[in-house]
């Protein structure tokens, strides 16, 4: 366990009396309201003095609803410094008015508009797609690219079209862990990590393996070899919690990552828990002496 606060870098927070989140009627166990209270009661020992709060796929038109009530959560925690909202870049030039509407919160720092969900991942190859997404990058903000390890390809060729954006790549890109699958995403990930504007998370990696028989063996591997390609320098921690729930506590990822970089500096650690995410971010500066 880190001796050290942490940032992480991928937190959502729901309430579902004020919006509505249609994916979760499939998703029982997390069908409730999850406020930093929740947060709290579920990371335990494990000490997180920055929170970056990643959207969570609300009901259309309700994006701007959820960044108002992400904003008053951080008005009232010091703790919630960052927010990755959704807008939906697929409108193109006409995604400007979510951007502007999005610029009052203070706490935005990304945009994230889910690929893995959508009936074909080919649409963030579609031009007002990119056209979004560069907007974005104008913006001053970065795009967190949510895809599934199969369609890996289009997040690929999306950042070779918009060299002046920065992405993250969230849940490492989510390979096929139930599965044992390596190839191709144990190709794509060194190749994504040659594109100098790309850092990774780790975070959601568990989620991918079987909810009800993972084991640590099966999911450090994976985590490994993102450290192995992009270096601590462009790796950030996150937690994925609510939905780390389906599979772990809150600790467990944590305590997994430690083993996995055993051998590395204090240096080195700080980057992944707090380095990273601080910059690319552009999180307050809370590092201490």
């Amino acid at each position: 366990m880190p001796d050290f606060p942490i940032i992480d870098s991928h937190v959502h927070l729901y309430d579902i009396e004020r919006l509505r989140y249609p994916w979760l009627i499939g998703v029982p166990q997390l069908n409730r309201t999850y406020l930093l209270a929740d947060f709290d009661a579920a990371r335990g020992p494990v000490q997180v003095d920055q929170i970056v709060f990643a959207e969570v796929d609300v009901a259309p038109g309700q994006n701007i609803e959820e960044a108002a009530f992400v904003q008053e959560l951080a008005d009232a925690d010091p703790r919630l410094t960052g927010m990755v909202a959704h807008a939906p870049v697929e409108k193109g030039a006409a995604v400007e008015d979510d951007l502007l509407a999005l610029a009052q919160f203070r706490t935005l720092r990304g945009i994230r508009r889910l690929i893995q969900g959508a009936p074909d991942p080919a649409i963030c190859l579609e031009p007002d797609f990119i056209e979004g997404v560069r907007r974005v990058g104008k913006h001053g903000l970065v795009f967190d690219i949510c895809i599934k390890g199969w369609a890996m390809a289009y997040a690929l060729e999306l950042v070779r079209r918009c060299p002046d954006v920065t992405f993250v790549l969230d849940h490492i890109g989510k390979p096929d862990i139930r599965h044992g699958l390596r190839e191709p995403w144990w190709s794509q990930i060194a190749e994504m990590a040659r594109m100098p504007n790309v850092v990774v998370k780790l975070s959601g990696v568990i989620t991918e393996a079987d909810h009800s028989h993972w084991t640590r063996e099966q999911v450090m591997p994976y985590a490994a070899r993102v450290i192995e390609c992009f270096g601590f320098d462009r790796v950030m921690y996150g937690s994925d919690w609510t939905v780390a729930e389906l599979t772990h506590r809150y600790p467990t990822w944590v305590e997994i990552l430690d083993l996995v970089v055993a051998g590395a500096s204090e240096e080195e650690r700080r980057a992944l828990y707090r380095g990273t995410a601080a910059r690319i971010y552009r999180l307050p500066d809370r590092s201490g002496p």
